[in-house]
């Protein structure tokens, strides 16, 4: 008699802490991104021993963020905060000639409650450049989340009536005119649909593939939030449809519909095959347009993957949580036969992410395989202690715990990994499959080699 497989998700949260690194480390992949930018993460020693060992950082490497260290005058309030943030941003604009200066607060700004909203709009009239707020501190975000907080405070940039907002403030700098009616105009005018946006942080080479997958379809971007150059953010009007590419990026989702009137499109993340045509498959009726030649284009992406769910089939993944992409790895890590029997993640919004999960279930029950459970800030004690149980074949993990589970015989991959690698969209599926199968090869390599080993006789071999 075979055992009905349950078709629901099951959502657990445990004991409410972020067991992941700190947010401010988007510092580290957004500066490259935004290429005309430049950081300045207001902390403490703490901060800049933490960023300069995330960035790998050598001194005349000379990256686009600073440190403002905090020390005991400032948390004591006996220092003049302003004048020290005025001093350190104007080196930066004389240095730099950035066109656009981002503050990261941290936890100790939270703390000390530093006024970071309040300084930034008196100093940006003085300066003439553009300062943008985000708090990315640990207090509250999981690591990936940090970038979250800036493209939300971005968001406010990219409004219609932006110009206003620059003649009442004075600013008279070229480089913070970024949209004009004239551009705004011509963005309706040449498509034949509604303008649509896309949001999230890719690395460059990334970026440049949804867009022709997307134009193959008859639907045309018309611009990426973050842009590579702050001067070429889009606008964000009134009827512009918007929809991401990384399950972190919730608060950015609300920021742009409850402050900007855009229509977001719930969609899968473009991750691996089947999550990049359903998200293709979510945005084209959006505007009327019945997609054509997904099926095809996504069985010849599988193809060329043959021959990696063939070391995976069968195989059973462990998600400790760390980095927010869980669900949408979990969920093509099935599709290619794996069998994930938890998915720990720090932070879930079941609205940004409801289609994800609808997905995530579908794919469970066309592969025949159990649900995993979904434990949102999971307890790392209680984890491994389940673990021990499952014995799972791999478990993706933050660094912290991946020596000791190797040490116990479980195989181990590091999630921050996945953050930084090319993982969107169909041609970089091959990319996360290599991720995921390089421990469990490894540890084969290591089973055969434990296998074919001369036997030691008379301490000679």
């Amino acid at each position: 008699m075979s055992m009905k497989i349950s078709e629901n998700l099951t959502f657990e949260c445990e004991t409410g802490n972020y067991h992941t690194f700190c947010p401010i480390s988007c510092v580290s992949w957004l500066y490259q991104k935004i290429e005309d930018s430049s950081f300045l993460v207001v902390g403490t020693k703490t901060c800049g021993y933490f960023l300069q060992n995330a960035l790998g950082v050598m001194i005349f490497a000379e990256p686009r963020y600073a440190m403002a260290e905090l020390e005991e005058g400032d948390i004591s309030a006996q220092l003049n905060d302003y004048e020290e943030l005025k001093r350190l941003c104007i080196r930066i604009g004389k240095d730099r000639d950035p066109s656009v200066i981002i503050w990261i607060g941290t936890c100790t700004t939270e703390i000390i409650k530093m006024d970071l909203e309040g300084m930034a709009p008196k100093l940006e009239c003085e300066m003439g450049i553009p300062i943008v707020v985000a708090r990315a501190n640990g207090l509250d975000y999981a690591f990936t989340q940090g970038e979250d907080t800036v493209l939300a405070a971005m968001v406010h940039r990219c409004l219609g009536q932006e110009s206003s907002v620059r003649e009442q403030n004075g600013i008279i700098r070229n480089s913070f005119y970024f949209s004009s009616p004239e551009k705004e105009e011509e963005l309706v005018e040449d498509e034949n649909h509604p303008p649509l946006v896309l949001f999230g942080s890719l690395p460059s080479d990334v970026v440049s593939q949804p867009n022709p997958e997307l134009k193959r379809q008859s639907v045309k971007v018309s611009g990426w939030l973050p842009a590579q150059k702050y001067t070429d953010l889009p606008s964000l009007v009134d009827g512009v449809y918007v929809c991401g590419v990384n399950p972190f990026l919730s608060r950015t989702a609300t920021t742009l519909v409850r402050r900007d009137k855009c229509e977001l499109i719930v969609a899968p993340f473009p991750i691996g095959p089947d999550g990049t045509r359903a998200w293709i498959e979510k945005i084209c009726p959006v505007f009327g347009i019945e997609t054509e030649g997904l099926e095809e284009r996504e069985e010849r992406i599988w193809e060329g993957l043959k021959d990696y769910p063939d070391l995976i089939r069968g195989k059973s993944a462990f998600f400790m949580g760390d980095n927010i992409l869980e669900v949408s790895l979990a969920r093509f890590l099935i599709r290619c036969g794996m069998i994930v029997d938890e998915i720990g993640i720090p932070y879930i919004d079941k609205r940004y992410q409801a289609a994800e999960l609808a997905l995530l279930r579908d794919t469970c029950i066309r592969m025949c395989v159990p649900i995993p459970r979904i434990v949102e800030k999971p307890d790392n004690y209680n984890q491994i202690r389940r673990m021990r149980e499952l014995q799972p074949d791999l478990a993706i993990t933050g660094m912290a715990h991946a020596n000791p589970l190797e040490a116990r015989g479980i195989g181990t991959k590091w999630s921050v990994e996945f953050t930084s690698a090319q993982i969107h969209g169909f041609a970089n599926a091959r990319d996360v499959l290599e991720l995921v199968t390089r421990p469990l090869r490894r540890n084969d390599n290591l089973e055969d080699l434990g296998r074919t080993a001369p036997v030691r006789r008379d301490n000679k071999l």
